[in-house]
C-alpha cells in the first residue's frame, strides 16, 4: 500500500504574498505515540528522526516514504520530547520529567543500542529542550531549580558537565515541542521561558559559557511564555508561545532584528489556543516561517507580519530540510510531511 496520502493543497493559484501551493502528505508513522519533536539531517534532509511518548523514535532515509519506528528497550515509560540527529546513525533522545525521568541518550548505530549520557539527579529539575552548535557540542536546560536554571554542556556528546544560571521564580521552559532551544554553528544560543513574571530569551554567543537576557512581550503567567524559538540567521528570529491549558490571553508571535536583545509583537496566526513550536525554512525563493500548535498549522512570508492557515489538525513540533521540506508531528503518531511547490 501505497505510505503517503495527500491530505490538502492551500491557496491554490497563488496566495499570501504569491505564495506557491503548499503540499501536505500524510504518512505512516509506524506508531500511534504522542510525537513531539523533529530532527531532519542538516546535509541530507531525507534523513529525519521524530520522537514522543511511550519511549518511542521513529526514522526515515527516504524522505518520509517509510518509516521505521521502535521503542527505546527498558524506556517504555519515558517522553521523549526532544531529538537531535547527525546522520541516521548518530543521534540524541531527550526525556523529560522530574528526577531521573529526565535524560539523555545517545545512539551510533542508528538505534541499535542506547547509552545513557546524562540522566538527571535534582527531582526539582525538568529537562526542556536540548540543541547542538555542531556535531559533538550541545546542552540541554531544566526549569528552575533553587532559583538557577540548570544546563548540562557537551563537547563529545558522551560526557555531559552540569552547570547553572539565575532564574526567576518558577521560571522554565515549555518541553512542547524541541523548539525551546536553538544554536547555530557560530556559536549562538537562544532559550525561550516563561511560567514567571514575564517571558523570556535568553542569549549566549560563545557555546553557553556567559549569558544575557531579553524580555518578550508574549502572554505571560504560571502557564505561559515562550514555547518555541526560531532564528534564520544570527539576527532575525520568531519566538512564539502563550498559555497552556490555560485562558489567558495575550500576544502569542515576537520578532527580532537584533539577535534577541530586542523583541516586538507580530501578528497572531489563525489557530485557537498556546503555539508550541516554530521552524523557519526556505524555499520556492522564499523565506518561510510555520508555527504549530494543538490548533494547527499555520506559515508566513514575511516574518510574522501576515499568517497563512496550513492545516487544522493538532501538531507539537516540527523540522525543515535545507532543501525546505518539512514534517509536522502530533498525537496518535502523526506525521506530515510538508512541501512547497
Amino acid at each position: 500500500m501505497n505510505p503517503f496520502r495527500t491530505l490538502l493543497l492551500l491557496l491554490a493559484g497563488g496566495s499570501i504574498a504569491g505564495a506557491q501551493v503548499p503540499v501536505l502528505v500524510v504518512q505512516e508513522s509506524g506508531t500511534t505515540a504522542l510525537l513531539q519533536a523533529v530532527s531532519v539531517n542538516a546535509r541530507n534532509p531525507r534523513e529525519v528522526w521524530i520522537s514522543g511518548h511511550r519511549g518511542t523514535y521513529a526514522t526515515t532515509v527516504d524522505g518520509g516514504a517509510t518509516w521505521r519506528s521502535a521503542v527505546v528497550p527498558g524506556r517504555d515509560s519515558l517522553q521523549f520530547r526532544d531529538v537531535h540527529a547527525v546522520d541516521a546513525r548518530r543521534a540524541w533522545l531527550m526525556a523529560a520529567g522530574n528526577g531521573p525521568r529526565s535524560m539523555i541518550l545517545q545512539t551510533v548505530d542508528g538505534g541499535a543500542t542506547w547509552a545513557p549520557v546524562f540522566v538527571n539527579t535534582d527531582s526539582a529539575s525538568f529537562y526542556d529542550c536540548m540543541a547542538f552548535w555542531d556535531e559533538t557540542h550541545g546542552f540541554a536546560f531544566s526549569d528552575a531549580s533553587n532559583g538557577r536554571m540548570p544546563i548540562v554542556r557537551t563537547s563529545n556528546g558522551r560526557e555531559w558537565t552540569l552547570s547553572s544560571i539565575p532564574a526567576q521564580d518558577g521560571e522554565g521552559g515549555f518541553a512542547a515541542s524541541g523548539t525551546c532551544a536553538v544554536a547555530n554553528s557560530a556559536g549562538d544560543t537562544w532559550i525561550g521561558t516563561g511560567a514567571a513574571a514575564f517571558p523570556r530569551v535568553l542569549h549566549s554567543g560563545d557555546r553557553g559559557v556567559t549569558w544575557t537576557e531579553a524580555r518578550v512581550p508574549l502572554v505571560a503567567g504560571p502557564g505561559a511564555g515562550v514555547t518555541g524559538v526560531a532564528f534564520r540567521d544570527r539576527r532575525h528570529g520568531i519566538a512564539v508561545g502563550g498559555a497552556i491549558g490555560g485562558t489567558a490571553s495575550g500576544p502569542r508571535v515576537a520578532r527580532t532584528t537584533d539577535g534577541g536583545r530586542t523583541w516586538s509583537v507580530a501578528a497572531d496566526p489563525p489557530l485557537t489556543g498556546a503555539l508550541f513550536g516554530v521552524a523557519y525554512t526556505k524555499a520556492v525563493g522564499k523565506t518561510i516561517v510555520v508555527a504549530v500548535g494543538p490548533g494547527g498549522a499555520a506559515y508566513s512570508l514575511d516574518e510574522g507580519a501576515t499568517w497563512a492557515l496550513l492545516d487544522a489538525s493538532p501538531y507539537w513540533s516540527l523540522g525543515f530540510g535545507r532543501d525546505g521540506a518539512g514534517w509536522l508531528v502530533g498525537p496518535g503518531g502523526r506525521v506530515v510531511r510538508v512541501d512547497w511547490r
